[in-house]
C-alpha cells in the first residue's frame, strides 16, 4: 500500500521557504565580506560541528579551498577540524568530547584567524568551547546558527542566524549560504 506524503512533503518546502526569506541577507553579506578580507589577508579559517554540520563544514572547506581559490593568486586557506577523526576520538577518549575543536585548534591557530562555528542549537559545548576561546585569543570568531541561535549566537563576533525550529531545516539553509556564497562570488565582476 502507498502513503500518500504529499501534505508533509508540501509543509516541509514550505517552510524551507518562508525561512529563506527571513534570513537576514546584511549579515551574509558581511560574513562574505569578512571571508574575502581573510582571504586576501592570507589568514586561516577554521570551520567546525557535529553532525551533519560536520559535513557541512568539510563542504566548505571543499568550495572554498578549490572552488573559489582554483587559479587565484590569492587563495582561501580553510581547515576543517572536524576531518581528523583519529586526532578526535584521542582528545574525545583521553580528555573530553568538548576538548575535540579547541585542542586541535590551539595547533595552528594564529591571532586575526578566523574560526567558524556551525551548530544547528548554538549550544554545541565542544564548539562554544573553540569560539570562545578563539575570540578570547584574537580571533574573528562567526557562528552559523538557527533556533534561537543558543550561546554561539551570543559570544560570536559575527553570524548568520537561520531563524527556524528546526534542525533540518537549519542545516539545509546552512548549506544554501555555501552555496549561495559560491555563487555570487564566481560571478562577481570584481572577484
Amino acid at each position: 500500500m502507498a502513503h500518500n506524503f504529499i501534505p508533509n512533503i508540501q509543509h516541509y518546502f514550505q517552510t524551507l521557504k518562508a525561512t529563506i526569506d527571513k534570513i537576514n541577507v546584511e549579515d551574509l553579506n558581511n560574513l562574505m565580506n569578512l571571508l574575502l578580507s581573510a582571504q586576501d589577508q592570507g589568514k586561516q579559517v577554521f570551520v567546525f560541528g557535529n553532525g551533519g554540520s560536520a559535513a557541512t563544514a568539510s563542504h566548505y572547506v571543499c568550495d572554498f579551498n578549490k572552488g573559489l581559490s582554483y587559479g587565484k593568486e590569492k587563495r582561501f586557506k580553510f581547515i576543517c577540524l572536524n576531518d581528523n577523526l583519529p586526532t578526535m576520538m584521542a582528545y574525545a577518549n583521553d580528555m573530553s568530547y568538548d576538548d575535540i575543536f579547541w585542542e586541535p585548534l590551539k595547533n595552528y591557530f594564529q591571532p586575526g584567524d578566523f574560526v567558524i562555528g556551525i551548530s544547528g542549537s548554538g549550544n554545541s559545548k565542544n564548539v562554544l568551547k573553540a569560539v570562545e576561546w578563539a575570540g578570547e585569543n584574537g580571533g574573528v570568531t562567526i557562528g552559523l546558527t538557527g533556533y534561537d541561535g543558543g550561546k554561539l549566537k551570543q559570544i560570536a563576533h559575527h553570524g548568520v542566524h537561520i531563524p527556524v525550529n528546526d534542525m533540518q531545516i537549519t542545516e539545509d539553509l546552512h548549506m544554501v549560504l555555501d552555496h549561495c556564497i559560491m555563487s555570487v562570488l564566481t560571478n562577481h565582476p570584481d572577484y
